[in-house]
């Protein structure tokens, strides 16, 4: 029984049972609700992925400290001392966005309701392959031009905000209508985010890439440039000759068979796709094909 009360003293002193006041709960909450905000703007934005490069970054620093390598140490310190400074510079567009976004929402309200971000890792299904598969070369057939982008890792949300809000699942019939001439949304790009057309008429960064074919236009141009600033996989479908291309990691793959497009969208069904390896299976099939003929 004295064993077990020495115990209770021992845990209830002062330094292993810190006495939490009302402020004190105050603060953490505070502190909560900004952290938990902050990460879900950055998750929105490029920033998730430059958090990525930074937390490399920590990890390394702390294993410097831990083998003391003092070159490296120093080096690393005058980097994170200019950090806060280059990430203002950096993302300054993001952040006089997300300050816009904090004067007009309800914070509040938003705590409780704000997207948990469970969409944008949401893996779209065979029928949305398949719609967009016949989508694009119906269109094509008809030599209706089109710009489909579908999300992968990195958000699209500042590209999204850039148009009308759909939210609407993906089929073949909706997706014509969208790029048929003379309607609403025709002009401008769709963004697909898992199963739905998440927005329409959004703008896309123009490639200045000055390697592009002179018979290329905005569409490809805008297809190429997307696909330079994040992983997204872009669709264009050629208003002039009905040709299907692809955009991804910086590179244009043009006039692509619906065989080969259904295999990619299938693949990123799974995980990011990988340039290089794309660039080899394109050239293996058009040698395949060469030797057929």
């Amino acid at each position: 029984m004295e064993f077990y009360q020495n115990f209770i003293r021992f845990f209830q002193s002062k330094w292993f049972w810190p006495r939490i006041s009302v402020t004190d709960v105050i603060e953490i909450v505070i502190l909560a609700f900004a952290v938990y905000y902050v990460l879900l703007w950055i998750q929105k934005t490029k920033a998730w992925v430059l958090l990525k490069g930074v937390l490399v970054l920590a990890v390394f620093f702390f294993l410097a400290a831990i083998f003391h390598l003092d070159t490296i140490q120093f080096l690393l310190s005058k980097i994170l001392n200019l950090g806060i400074i280059t990430l203002v510079v950096l993302f300054q567009p993001e952040i006089r966005r997300a300050l816009e976004q904090l004067g007009r929402k309800n914070l509040i309200s938003g705590f409780f309701t704000a997207d948990d971000g469970k969409n944008l890792n949401e893996r779209f299904s065979d029928q949305t392959v398949e719609a967009i598969v016949r989508a694009c070369y119906e269109m094509g057939r008809v030599k209706t031009g089109a710009l489909i982008v579908i999300e992968q890792e990195t958000p699209l949300g500042e590209y999204e905000n850039t148009g009308i809000p759909l939210d609407a699942l993906v089929t073949v019939q909706l997706l014509i209508q969208i790029f048929e001439h003379n309607t609403p949304l025709h002009d401008g790009a769709i963004i697909i985010r898992g199963n739905r057309i998440v927005a329409a008429t959004c703008y896309l960064p123009l490639s200045d890439n000055m390697d592009i074919s002179k018979e290329l236009g905005t569409r490809h141009r805008a297809a190429l440039g997307i696909s330079e600033v994040t992983d997204s996989l872009t669709i264009a479908v050629s208003e002039e000759t009905g040709h299907v291309s692809l955009a991804v990691g910086g590179e244009l793959f043009r006039n692509v068979d619906s065989d080969s497009l259904r295999a990619k969208l299938r693949f990123i069904q799974r995980k990011s796709i990988d340039v290089k390896r794309f660039k080899i299976w394109r050239g293996r099939q058009k040698d395949e094909r060469k030797a057929a003929q």
